[in-house]
């Protein structure tokens, strides 16, 4: 499978689950709002819903948007670097986001197993938060594997 393939796969992936998502966000919080405002009876959890429909669109683009080399960048001073100095500028830019998203699973990692270990729970709904920031950490940790595989196969960067 070429890395063309590869990116195009993964974004249909991305944008269908995305897509629920964001549907599931619009539905909770249209809900929530027209309950509140219409009959004075809001969502049960709403705000614990649109939060962690929130977390989940942020995280689950992650590995996309890693894939596509989408992380922002300032072109002040690599307008006018040749091919030579773009190639190491985007080598260099993998590499800190690598590991910037593997400092980020890491602490996340640690965050869930301390929020597992004191029982944290939502207030209103009562869902477990631990195993929420852990599969947070796990989608930094495959992202930052994304962008080191794409450095060590010198993945040309998306146009």
């Amino acid at each position: 499978m070429t890395i063309g393939r590869l990116r195009a796969a993964c974004y249909s992936a991305t944008a269908v689950v995305l897509g629920i998502l964001l549907l599931a966000l619009v539905a909770v919080t249209f809900t929530d709002v027209a309950g509140r405002y219409l009959f004075a009876a809001p969502l049960p959890g709403g705000p614990e819903l649109t939060e962690l429909l929130v977390m989940a669109v942020v995280f689950g683009g992650l590995p996309a948007l890693c894939l596509d080399d989408g992380h922002i960048t300032a072109d002040l001073v690599t307008q006018r670097l040749g091919p030579a100095g773009l190639a190491i500028q985007l080598v260099l830019a993998r590499l800190a986001s690598a590991a910037v998203l593997g400092l980020a699973g890491w602490q996340l990692w640690k965050i869930g197993l301390r929020l597992s270990g004191y029982g944290q729970t939502t207030v209103f709904l009562k869902l477990p938060l631990g195993p929420v920031a852990q599969a947070a950490s796990l989608i930094c940790g495959v992202s930052a594997l994304v962008v080191l595989a794409m450095v060590i196969l010198r993945v040309e960067r998306a146009k």
